[in-house]
C-alpha cells in the first residue's frame, strides 16, 4: 500500500463528499467525433475501469460521489447511471453554484469533501475543499494548489489514487484488499442507495445497466 504523511492522511480521513471533474479527469480529455448514420456527429470519451471499480469500492465504503462538468454528453450520462454516482450537473462552466448544492444535499462539510480536477477552472473549488487532488498532467498551477497530485494522469486511474488515499486514511482500504486476496470480488456489488439523497442529474442514477445485470467498472 502507499504510503502518505500525516497531514494528508487526517485530510482524507475526513472525506463523504468525492466531487470530480470529467475531461482530462475521468478522461484523457480528449474528444472524439463518430459521424452518425443519419448525418451529424456523435461526441464520445473513453474512462478508465480502475476508476470505476474504486468508485464502486467508495460507495460500498459509505462515500458519495458527483461529478460536475462544463461540457454536456449522453455518455457522461450514462456512465454516471452505469457507477451509481449520486449526482452529475453538466454544463456548469462555474461550478461554485452546483458544488454548494451537492454539498448540502450530501449534508456535509467542505472539509469532508474531496475535489478532483485538472484545470484552472477547478482551482475555485480544489482550494476551498478539505481535500483539493490534482491529476499527474494536470495544469502546473493546479498542481501547485493541490494537497495532493495523482502518479497517474486523468483518464488512466488518477480518481482511482484519490479512492485509494481517502479509503487508507479512514482504515477501510486494507480490509478490501485482504477480501479480494481471500477470493472476494463481488465487494464492490453490495451498495446499499436507499440512504442516497437525490442527484442533481441524471434524474434516477442506478447501479443496473438497462438490461438489468450489474454493471461492470
Amino acid at each position: 500500500m502507499a504510503k502518505y504523511d500525516r497531514q494528508l492522511m487526517a485530510r482524507g480521513k475526513k472525506i463523504k463528499l468525492l466531487v470530480m471533474d470529467v475531461d482530462g479527469v475521468m478522461t484523457d480529455g480528449k474528444f472524439y467525433y463518430v459521424p452518425r448514420p443519419g448525418g451529424g456527429l456523435l461526441e464520445t470519451k473513453g474512462f478508465d475501469s480502475r476508476d470505476g471499480l474504486g468508485l464502486r469500492l467508495a460507495h460500498h465504503a459509505g462515500i458519495k460521489t458527483g461529478i460536475i462538468t462544463g461540457r454536456s454528453s449522453l455518455v457522461i450520462e450514462y456512465r454516471a447511471k452505469d457507477l451509481g454516482i449520486h449526482f452529475l450537473q453538466q454544463d456548469a462552466l462555474e461550478k461554485i453554484g452546483p458544488y454548494e448544492k451537492m454539498r448540502d444535499a450530501a449534508q456535509v462539510k467542505d472539509d469532508e469533501v474531496c475535489y478532483v480536477g485538472d484545470d484552472l477552472t477547478d482551482l475555485p473549488l480544489l482550494t476551498r475543499v478539505g481535500l483539493g487532488v490534482s491529476v499527474a498532467n494536470g495544469d502546473p498551477l493546479v498542481r501547485k494548489h493541490a494537497h495532493f497530485c495523482t502518479r497517474a494522469t486523468g483518464g488512466n486511474g488518477a480518481v482511482r489514487e484519490a479512492i485509494e488515499l481517502i479509503l487508507t486514511a479512514q482504515g477501510k482500504w486494507k480490509g478490501i484488499l485482504d477480501n479480494y486476496l481471500l477470493g472476494n470480488r463481488t465487494i464492490h456489488l453490495n451498495n446499499d442507495e436507499t440512504d442516497q439523497p437525490q442527484p442533481l442529474r441524471p434524474d434516477s442514477p442506478s447501479g443496473v445497466t438497462p438490461d438489468g445485470d450489474p454493471p461492470k467498472p
